[in-house]
């Protein structure tokens, strides 16, 4: 089974460019990693994101064994190296085959995308200010690829080749 990877900070666009591979390939699944730790109220603590790695795998797992799912689109922002080795080391077990994306974009971009998607409880002036902050930390990954300027659907292109 084929799993792609988006990574990167809150606003960005993973959740449009994710929704856009999944719709433009049949038979993919999408997974929010935000589900996988819907707890009330939000408590990001490591016990919470081993939780949330854990029902990734889970579900990932079951798409594997189901004969209509040939892809898993997995939208999630990890900033601690100890939760990409989980998932990475989680994923080699499973024997897929992964491509991992960690997207970026420019302090405007992300500026602009954060205030066009106000449906989110989570774009907030706070969270806007500490997803600009977390900007450099994805910018340093070996995987990242800046979308600044570019549509969803180019976005979903340049992740798919």
């Amino acid at each position: 089974m084929k799993v792609i990877i988006l990574n990167g900070p809150m606003g960005v666009g993973k959740t449009a460019a994710g929704k856009c591979i999944a719709a433009r390939n049949p038979g993919t699944a999408f997974i929010d990693g935000d589900w996988c730790m819907d707890i009330h109220p939000f408590v990001g603590s490591r016990e919470t994101k081993a939780m949330a790695v854990d029902n990734i795998l889970h579900m990932i797992r079951n798409y594997q064994n189901c004969s209509v799912c040939s892809m898993v689109v997995l939208v999630w922002l990890m900033d601690e190296p100890w939760v990409i080795q989980r998932i990475t080391e989680g994923l080699s077990a499973l024997q897929a085959e992964v491509k991992s994306v960690t997207l970026v974009c420019g302090r405007e971009d992300l500026i602009k995308r954060w205030n066009h998607d106000r449906d989110c409880e989570w774009r907030t002036d706070a969270w806007l200010n500490v997803s600009l902050k977390s900007l450099p930390g994805f910018e340093s990954m070996e995987n990242a690829l800046d979308t600044s300027g570019l549509t969803v659907e180019q976005v979903a292109d340049l992740v798919m080749k």
